[in-house]
């Protein structure tokens, strides 16, 4: 796979040893076990999968290109590039201006731009609408398009299934850039309906046996379907796509579950003509580190901490996996960890930032999970275990642990 030049300070001296150690060590990349680093009085457990992408690393650098070749011109983002606040803020300190926020609200209008502006488009990517104005205004948004392969290869199939006539059921966040794109070009050739989880397919189900109104759908859906949605004619022919930093679990327990709704209607013999096969629109990496989870899941850590974006979406799910086992802080890096008695921490399920006091079990052999997002720079992990490090009596060097480590 292609490597990018990515900027050194978003590296880290111990989370580039671990990854690199793993990547010797399992080539074919069959072992989602963690990486355990055991300083003494305190342990880490490493995912064996987490942190930049490669649409994040991607679209860092076009970003940082074309802050290079630009010199002395405007240069715009579209909106946030990825959704971990110190990639963005280092861009801003850069010169760069947001023309919107992550919700879609303008903070730059449209019309103060030019020609001679360089717009840099998210690893999300735009909706089609506003790829329209921009190229009224005369903007070039080819030249440091970041969108993510992996995001454009939902796009291919959505174009795919929906000049087939299929309706495009989108596995995501209605408000989410990549949802907002995504349904663009899914309501461009056919209809499209934004669903957020399980539960919001039984509640469509209902409308694909016909036993609600279509007033009762468009009251239960409002905001998340195309214009115009028949409930008699566009739900006989349907296929699942996502917003590919969805839970990949989900998306396929959806997908499954529409599939065996649609037999029961239509038979097995018809499925074809009804239901469309999308399997292939999950993210690689969204995989790899949701699966990397369910390994961290497996140990007997006593604390888990997630370090990311908090509109983070892939960020948020590996919060909701390790919640099922271990108390976990989604933090936005090592400077929310106040102390040994103090922590700075997201409460995700009522979108609040809290603190919490005496966070560290009072034991010895403190094991501690560590993890990241895929838009979060490993250098915040380094920061965060070192951290929580200089609080410990008895420890090992990093450089101790890590020769050990290679050997």
């Amino acid at each position: 796979m292609k490597s990018f030049d990515v900027p050194e300070f978003y590296r880290s001296p111990i989370i580039s040893k671990v990854k690199q150690f793993r990547k010797l060590q399992d080539p074919r990349k069959k072992d989602n076990t963690p990486t355990l680093l055991d300083f003494g009085d305190i342990q880490f457990y490493i995912g064996r999968y987490f942190g930049f992408c490669y649409g994040v690393e991607n679209a860092i650098e076009i970003s940082f290109k074309a802050i290079a070749e630009n010199p002395g011109k405007r240069i715009f983002l579209l909106s946030q590039m990825i959704h971990n606040p110190l990639v963005n803020q280092d861009l801003l300190e850069r010169g760069v201006q947001f023309l919107q926020d992550t919700n879609g609200q303008q903070l730059i209008s449209f019309d103060t731009l030019t020609p001679n502006d360089v717009v840099i488009i998210p690893a999300f990517g735009a909706p089609l609408k506003t790829e329209a104005i921009l190229k009224e205004k005369g903007v070039n948004i080819t030249n440091y398009n970041t969108t993510c392969p992996f995001v454009e290869r939902v796009w291919k199939k959505s174009e795919q299934i929906g000049k087939e006539n299929y309706t495009i059921i989108i596995h995501g966040k209605s408000s989410h850039e990549e949802t907002k794109a995504t349904f663009s070009r899914s309501d461009k050739d056919s209809k499209a309906i934004v669903i957020k989880d399980l539960a919001e397919a039984e509640k469509l189900a209902a409308f694909l046996k016909k036993g609600k109104s279509q007033e009762e759908f468009d009251e239960a859906f409002k905001g998340k379907v195309s214009d115009h949605f028949d409930i008699e004619k566009d739900l006989n022919r349907i296929g699942v796509i996502n917003q590919t930093t969805m839970l990949a679990t989900e998306t396929q327990a959806i997908a499954d579950y529409f599939k065996k709704e649609m037999i029961a209607i239509y038979g097995e013999a018809d499925l074809k003509a009804h239901f469309a096969d999308t399997r292939d629109t999950l993210c690689y990496a969204t995989n790899e580190n949701q699966d990397a989870t369910y390994g961290l899941l497996e140990t007997d850590a006593d604390i888990a901490i997630v370090v990311g974006g908090y509109n983070s979406s892939n960020t948020s799910h590996l919060v909701e996996l390790l919640e099922r086992k271990f108390k976990t802080f989604f933090i936005s890096g090592p400077e929310e960890i106040i102390s040994e008695l103090e922590i700075h921490h997201f409460d995700y399920h009522h979108q609040q930032h809290i603190t919490t006091f005496n966070y560290l079990p009072n034991k010895e052999n403190l094991k501690v999970i560590v993890t990241s997002g895929a838009s979060c720079p490993d250098s915040l992990l380094d920061g965060v275990m070192k951290k929580l490090l200089s609080y410990q009596q008895n420890v090992k060097t990093i450089e101790e642990v890590l020769r050990k480590l290679a050997n």
